[in-house]
Order: C-alpha cells, then sequence, then structure tokens
C-alpha cells in the first residue's frame, strides 16, 4: 500500500478530506470528445484507455491532531470512535470509543494539522480475496481549522463515498505500487544492448563498470537488482466517469475483468493507466499540480463492455 508524502498546500474553503483509497480493476477503451483545449484533436471524438477502480465506501474509526514541531509533525491528540468494523480486528487491536471527557479535550488542544484515520472494506468488494482492512490516514482540509477538526469529530463513525472527494470532469493524484518483478539482470532492468556474439565470458552484461580513475562504480551504471514494486504517483489524472451503482450504469465487459471478475461497488473511470496489477490497492489525492481551474464537463459518448478474455 502507497504511502502520501504530502498534500496540496492551497486548502479548500469549505473542510473536505483530502484522500481516498480504491482497488484497481483493469483497463477498457471509450469514446470521449477530446477536452485537451491545445490538442491537435480538440473537439473531435477520438478512443481514449481508461482504468476502471473499484471505490467502496471507507470507514472512518478515528482522529489525530499533528502539532508542527523542530523535528515535524507530532502526535498532538487522538480519538477514536464507536463503530468499528469487527474485520478491524485483523489489522489493529481493538480500540474503545474515547469517552465525552477526551472528546472535549480533542476539541482544546493546540495543533496545526488534521487527519482521519480510515479502514477499507475489502468485504464489500468480490475480486480481492482478502479480509483485512488497511488502515492509513487522510488529510482534513480546509481554511479554518476549527472548522476542520469539527469536521473530523462530525464523520467519527461514518461512511465516506468516493463522491465526497471528486466528480466527473476533476483531476486526481493516483499513488500505487508498480507490479514487481523480483531481481533481474542488466538487460532486463534497463534494456542496455546485448554484447556481441564473439564477446568473451557473458552477452548479458554491460561491457564495462566505468573508468579506472575515479576508481569506484558510479550510481549511473546500469547493474542487476530489485525490478518493479515499487511506489509512483500519477498526477493529474482526469476522472471520465463515477458509477454509484455498477447494477444500473454497468461498468463490467462480458466475462468479467480478467483477474478480477464482475464490479458491484461504487467505482470511478480514468483516463489513461495506472501502475501495479489488478487487485492492488491504490490511493488517490487532490491533485498537488493542479492544471484547470474550473471543471469541464466530460462528453463520454461510448464505454466498451466487450470481452477482455481475448479471441
Amino acid at each position: 500500500m502507497p504511502r502520501v508524502r504530502s498534500y496540496p498546500s492551497a486548502n479548500p474553503k469549505t473542510p473536505m478530506l483530502e484522500g481516498f483509497a480504491g482497488y484497481k480493476v483493469g483497463m477498457s477503451h471509450a469514446f470521449i470528445v477530446d477536452y485537451r483545449k491545445r490538442s491537435t484533436t480538440a473537439g473531435q471524438e477520438l478512443a481514449v484507455p481508461v482504468t476502471v477502480v473499484e471505490v467502496p465506501p471507507l470507514r472512518v474509526v478515528g482522529a489525530r491532531l499533528y502539532d508542527q514541531g523542530p523535528y515535524g509533525l507530532r502526535i498532538a491528540n487522538e480519538v477514536w470512535g464507536a463503530n468499528g468494523s469487527p474485520e478491524l480486528a485483523r489489522r489493529i487491536p481493538p480500540h474503545p470509543a474515547s469517552s465525552p471527557e477526551e472528546l472535549a479535550e480533542f476539541g482544546s488542544t493546540h495543533a496545526s494539522e488534521v487527519r482521519v484515520i480510515v479502514h477499507t472494506q475489502p468485504s464489500l468488494v468480490t475480486g480481492v480475496p482478502s479480509k483485512s482492512p488497511n488502515v492509513f490516514e487522510v488529510r482534513v482540509g480546509g481554511e479554518k481549522f476549527e472548522e476542520r477538526r469539527a469536521h473530523a469529530l462530525q464523520l467519527l463513525g461514518q461512511e465516506l463515498r468516493v463522491d465526497e472527494l471528486t466528480k466527473e470532469g476533476e483531476f486526481l493524484d493516483v499513488l500505487g505500487v508498480t507490479k514487481g518483478f523480483g531481481f533481474q539482470g542488466h538487460i532486463q532492468r534497463w534494456g542496455v544492448k546485448l554484447q556481441p556474439r564473439k564477446n568473451s565470458k557473458h552477452r548479458r552484461m554491460i561491457g564495462t563498470l566505468g573508468p579506472h580513475n575515479p576508481s569506484f562504480v558510479t550510481y549511473r551504471i546500469p547493474q542487476a537488482g530489485q525490478t518493479g514494486y515499487h511506489r509512483r504517483t500519477q498526477f493529474n489524472m482526469r476522472v471520465l466517469k463515477v458509477v454509484k451503482d455498477p447494477r444500473a450504469d454497468p461498468v463490467t465487459p462480458a466475462g468479467g475483468f480478467p483477474h478480477y471478475g464482475e464490479v458491484r461497488s461504487p467505482c470511478i473511470v480514468l483516463h489513461g493507466s495506472l501502475p501495479g496489477p489488478a487487485k492492488r490497492l491504490l490511493r488517490f489525492r487532490a491533485p498537488i499540480r493542479p492544471r484547470v481551474s474550473s471543471v469541464e464537463n466530460v462528453d463520454l459518448r461510448y464505454y466498451s463492455l466487450h470481452s477482455k478474455q481475448g479471441g
């Protein structure tokens, strides 16, 4: 599961969560009217690759206050809600609900940042075999700190939907872990050229590790090592479609998505490809590099439901 290391510096006017999570389902294609104003095909209909991500509701189990100190952020106070899921005990020890005195102390603690503790609900997703939820924090954004703290207390024990973070036409940053390939050699890892046929000893090897002077190997030399399974961030991914009920508005192709199956929970359709294999958890964040100031309408003409099984 990727970790969000930073959030947007600009705060929204009203308090809102700046993150979400979902499970990667697979890819399809769609026909849209090109919304990019500077594109050579602006205003024309074109086929684009799309990625479907299943986003069941998140459950808020706690809230935390962080204070800025000389060594960075530190936890100033935290409270826990009462409506915890029984599956949460698979991941962390159960926490009793905070008392009214602890809630009152939470409301008077000096801090600079508010985050809520949420967990996923994999039991609502048929394509993911795991029963253990993923637990992580999401920052609460807003102009006034007191409003952010009150919003976090209001969310305790509640479920969050993806439409509270984004809507069709807006951008999202997607954080994921790429597909892992383990330890690979020079050729597979970096794509360097094979040695000639008459080369002695090795062909799948680089020609030299560097000069005699300076007498050390720099990091620029392609060598064998871990390939894939890296944390990556995709900036400014456009949300083409938000599906609240897949039964009324189907997105699953004939025969289901390969290695995943059928989408039964709410999902979103994003323009382009995303890191990682199917079933892997992806985290979303409010865009940290905003491109546009206003939301444009997405003219989605056609979404493919043809089988992805081949043949």
